[in-house]
């Protein structure tokens, strides 16, 4: 596909017209129009500011740059490969939040990282083992995941999806996103309302998860944080969400777990 195609597409995704857009990058609007349309070629200096006004994220400005015949400016690091991850070892970096979990999520929300936190929480629901590779929203949604789990589904599925329509959103050219939104769309018992973006949806800072577990209620608390990585794919897209214990009972719960001790039946 051209670059001429993709900037009129994310120019129309923006909601802008051509002149919005000459305006905010400093060219004319007959210029615009003759790179939307192929008579013109923009050079890669152009291609970087057509995208920074239309906030094109990184890995949809690469593509931008390969369409136009340019190299990509955003590296893309190779987490499975040792010895790259900036600002030292990630293992070390979320291990420090021990005994608390830790997951690592890509653009995708593929859990690409976990610390032993995470793992001793995910060995209580042994059932979670048949979803590999684990995706975060998945493993709500599914019925042989978290879902039977949890018992304020209603109020975390709602946000999960909510968050996952924000991306598709966000990165329209994006296939892949629009596949697992229609996947989680699609199991059993979904909200109709939930098919659909909600405009309104203003994501929290802090989403507690009450996990059933036996006879006991282990609340979990939430944040998600997004890591800085000038020129890096990867590491822009990644997210890091931290768990941390909503009552006295969970914090003793999860000190036991790192102990090695079972947990009591009730809490």
């Amino acid at each position: 596909m051209s670059v001429g195609i993709l900037i009129r597409r994310w120019r129309a995704h923006r909601h802008l017209s051509q002149l919005d857009l000459a305006l905010d990058t400093g060219i004319s609007s007959r210029h615009l129009s003759c790179i939307e349309t192929g008579r013109a070629q923009p050079s890669r200096e152009m291609v970087l500011r057509l995208t920074a006004a239309l906030q094109v994220p990184p890995h949809e400005r690469n593509s931008l740059l390969l369409a136009a015949g340019y190299a990509p400016l955003h590296s893309r690091t190779n987490l499975a490969e040792p010895g790259l991850e900036p600002s030292g070892d990630v293992d070390f970096f979320i291990a420090q939040l021990d005994p608390n979990p830790v997951l690592i999520l890509d653009r995708y929300w593929n859990i690409v990282r976990m610390n032993e936190g995470a793992r001793r929480i995910f060995a209580l629901f042994r059932s979670c083992d048949s979803l590999m590779p684990l995706n975060g929203p998945r493993l709500i949604f599914h019925p042989q995941g978290l879902r039977p789990f949890i018992e304020n589904w209603d109020a975390v599925a709602a946000c999960t999806i909510q968050r996952v329509h924000n991306d598709a959103a966000n990165n329209p050219s994006d296939d892949k996103l629009k596949r697992l939104v229609d996947e989680l769309i699609n199991y059993p018992n979904v909200p109709v309302r939930w098919r659909k973006l909600d405009s309104d949806f203003a994501p929290r800072p802090f989403l507690t998860t009450h996990f059933k577990w036996k006879n006991s209620t282990l609340r979990l608390f939430s944040t998600l944080v997004t890591l800085s990585i000038p020129l890096d794919v990867v590491w822009q897209e990644l997210r890091i969400e931290s768990f941390f214990p909503a009552d006295q009972g969970t914090r003793s719960a999860v000190n036991r777990l790192a102990k090695g001790c079972a947990l009591s039946q009730t809490s």
